[in-house]
């Protein structure tokens, strides 16, 4: 009770300190430095020891920053300090190139000469570092930035201006092959979480003085990089200033994933269907930037984004490039019907079996009939737990670990499928059709087979309460959405919807790359040829 007394008697935080910690970061007042001001709008001054004083005050109870000192060309009058973050740095480069370099090195190359405190930072810039790359700043901001993404910043007494070193060394995944779009024929390398091996997978790809790359950063807290990358004279200079706005309005605490900034860049946030593609393989961002799109690089995910997206992509795979146009447009053809079958079978088995059953051969309804003799629910009842089982088996295989995981989903759907149609708890032909509903949202793009996995149940649920009926209104609807459907001004449904005759080439068919001459015109906003004419091979002529 004498506990409770005391509690009770302490002091409620104020209201306005309680708004202060709700507030976004970007809305809350700055810290200040040691000069009343906040530091990220500070510069730096010409003593060293003031200027080392307000980073240890800005990054504070960061045990694993490092502050070395030292002297120049073993001179006592012009010192010098390194601070970098331990972890994220190539430490021998560090004490080769520069520590090594401006401690011992640079006495031998200047006997004779001596280097006075106002010679030192032009000295140390064009003559003392041998590091790859350099540059310069006086803001507190740039410094904090550069300590905390791995480079090495070197302050010299006597001078309001640092050296930023690149000397980035931290440990990152090599590259590999790409897990989630796998190819027969093809390019396999993929991307990677870091940024700028990212960028220089896609420079080995496209070698052009037009390719153009703009980073900022995104996130209050997290400063994580962003890359937008173009060829100019191909993209819509206006579609490349809608990125940059839509990029501009961005204020969160960080950017963990390219999935922060798909959800907040798209045209239609409530709609199911992606407006924004993403995918990990640098040959399709090239191929995605010839037509004329801006793709989204962030650093720490191997997912680029490539905007804008058009609903046919889903029925590409960059395989179809590489193998010749017959075998490409048949298996597009393929993708389209699994599409089809994953999003409207089981719909239409439970309208077909419970309401319009004159729709059926005899034999097959007598058979279905047969089967479900013994099963106590309704079609409608025994699809829609079947569809859910089947969610449980998939999201089962990819969270479990990957050793364990196929076999769990394999030998799961195997044991789970046979039990029930032992048990008499669903019919055979239910099973058929959950299976191959399943088997066929593998086949085409995984972003929008997910939207057809939620749409499927609201199928489901229409077919199940108006038959045949509640399954066209509802692929009406979804057609008619997807007709409204804009990704950064472009119809989702082109060249379909409006038809673009010049760009059905490359849609449900692949023509050969001979026929296909311009690049999308819906995309570029003018048509723009991409090849020479003529390019159909020819047999020579026959020899007499």
């Amino acid at each position: 009770m004498a506990n409770f007394t005391k509690l009770s008697k302490l002091k409620p935080k104020s209201l306005g300190q309680n708004q202060e910690q709700d507030k976004h970061p970007a809305e809350q007042p700055e810290k200040v430095g040691l000069s009343g001001v906040p530091w990220k709008d500070q510069i730096l001054g010409p003593d060293l020891e003031t200027n080392i004083r307000q980073i240890k005050a800005i990054l504070n109870n960061c045990s694993d920053v490092i502050y070395r000192e030292f002297v120049l060309a073993q001179n006592e009058r012009i010192r010098l300090a390194l601070v970098y973050m331990d972890s994220m740095v190539d430490k021998a480069q560090i004490s080769e190139q520069i520590m090594k370099t401006l401690s011992l090195e640079v006495p031998l190359v200047v006997i004779g000469e001596e280097i006075t405190q106002a010679q030192a930072l032009e000295f140390i810039k064009q003559r003392g570092l041998c590091i790859h790359q350099v540059k310069e700043s006086d803001r507190f901001r740039d410094l904090i930035h550069a300590i905390l993404s791995g480079d090495t910043v070197l302050l010299v007494d006597g001078h309001p201006t640092a050296i930023i070193n690149e000397t980035r060394g931290y440990e990152s995944r090599s590259i590999s092959e790409s897990e989630t779009e796998p190819t027969v024929r093809g390019p396999r390398e993929a991307f990677v979480e870091s940024l700028g091996v990212n960028i220089s997978l896609i420079r080995r790809k496209i070698k052009s003085p037009d390719l153009k790359i703009e980073t900022l950063r995104l996130g209050e807290v997290s400063g994580t990089g962003v890359a937008l990358v173009y060829i100019e004279g191909i993209v819509n200079e206006s579609l490349v200033s809608e990125v940059k706005s839509r990029m501009a309005r961005i204020k969160v605490d960080a950017i963990l994933e390219s999935g922060y900034i798909e959800e907040l860049i798209e045209d239609s946030p409530w709609s199911p269907f992606p407006t924004v593609n993403h995918t990990e393989k640098p040959d399709r961002v090239a191929a995605m930037m010839l037509e004329g799109r801006v793709a989204i690089l962030v650093d720490g995910t191997p997912f680029v984004l490539s905007v804008p997206t058009l609903f046919v992509e889903s029925l590409q795979a960059s395989e179809d490039y590489y193998e010749r146009f017959w075998f490409a447009s048949a298996i597009r053809i393929v993708r389209f019907l699994a599409m089809i079958t994953s999003l409207v079978l089981p719909g239409l088995y439970i309208s077909l079996v419970s309401f319009n059953h004159g729709l059926l051969p005899t034999t097959l309804l007598l058979s279905i009939a047969a089967q479900r003799e013994t099963v106590p629910y309704p079609v409608f009842i025994e699809v829609l737990a079947m569809e859910i089982t089947f969610e449980f088996l998939r999201e089962a295989g990819i969270r479990l670990p990957r050793a364990i995981g196929q076999a769990v989903s394999i030998v799961g759907a195997l044991v789970v499928g046979q039990a029930a149609v032992q048990a008499g708890m669903v019919g055979a032909a239910t099973v058929i059709v959950v299976a191959l509903t399943g088997i066929a949202s593998f086949v085409f793009a995984y972003s929008t087979s997910i939207s057809f996995r939620l749409l499927r149940f609201a199928l489901i649920l229409l077919s199940g309460v108006l038959g045949l009926v509640g399954l066209i209104s509802g692929v009406a609807v979804i057609g008619i959405h997807l007709c409204t459907l804009r990704s950064f001004g472009v119809p989702y449904l082109s060249p379909l919807v409006p038809p673009t005759t010049v760009d059905l080439k490359d849609t449900f068919i692949r023509g050969p790359w001979w026929a296909m001459l311009s690049r999308p015109r819906l995309v570029v906003k003018e048509e723009q040829q991409k090849q020479a004419t003529e390019l159909k091979p020819t047999p020579p002529e026959t020899r007499s």
